[in-house]
């Protein structure tokens, strides 16, 4: 049956995000070069091609630098909020009322077919989305440490300094202070979301309890 709403309409937030991301992917990218160029100019080192620069440490360590902290920022953002609670936060559970999200499932013609298998399949599904956050968030962190790796050891040559083993760059403060700083702001956000959402309205947002809603009512 075609359905009476446009292909956009029906995904048009995903679309959105993913425009928004592969336009500011591209602009990190031609920048982080020219940046890049610029300093290996400065060190009296020959600049590189655009194409070499997509799988230079430079650009692989900043950009899953970020990838990391937005996925471990989900990864837990979903696990917490299973068992945690903040009252009057639209993006909280109730304090004391049951929730659809805690439900039993059960097998419909509708359901996903993990939920008619059962067994372990359907407690690994039941964990699914947090799981695959958690992956996400390994991979990244692991391409952010061998992106960073490889930049620290082409500043290490251009300084005519030998280069250094992944442990040994891993008891550095140099990776763990481009990690943390990235971290710390995404915990941050979290919880600005969590605490605005009990005093500040958006209209037509999910994110958002009604414009009429008391101040200490918990959930949407």
């Amino acid at each position: 049956m075609k359905s009476k709403y446009s292909y956009f309409y029906r995904n048009g937030l995903t679309i959105v995000f993913l425009c928004l991301f592969l336009i500011t992917l591209m602009a990190q990218a031609l920048t982080g070069w020219k940046e890049h160029n610029a300093e290996l100019k400065e060190d009296g080192r020959q600049e590189i091609e655009f194409g070499n620069y997509l799988h230079s440490g430079h650009f692989i360590s900043a950009t899953f630098e970020n990838f990391e902290s937005e996925f471990l920022q989900m990864a837990l953002y979903v696990m917490l909020t299973v068992s945690l609670r903040q009252i009057g936060s639209a993006e909280s559970k109730k304090l004391n009322e049951p929730e659809e999200v805690d439900r039993e499932p059960t097998p419909s013609l509708d359901a996903p077919w993990a939920v008619s298998k059962g067994g372990w399949i359907l407690k690994l599904y039941s964990n699914s989305l947090s799981i695959c956050f958690a992956i996400l968030f390994i991979v990244s962190w692991a391409m952010h440490l061998y992106g960073s790796w490889m930049n620290h050891n082409v500043e290490q040559l251009a300084k005519n300094l030998p280069r250094e083993s992944v442990l040994v760059y891993l008891g550095q403060a140099e990776f763990w202070f481009e990690t943390f700083q990235n971290w710390q702001s995404e915990f941050l956000s979290v919880a600005s979301i969590v605490f605005l959402t009990i005093y500040l309205r958006q209209k037509g947002s999910p994110e958002s309890k009604p414009v009429d809603a008391p101040h200490m009512e918990t959930g949407k």
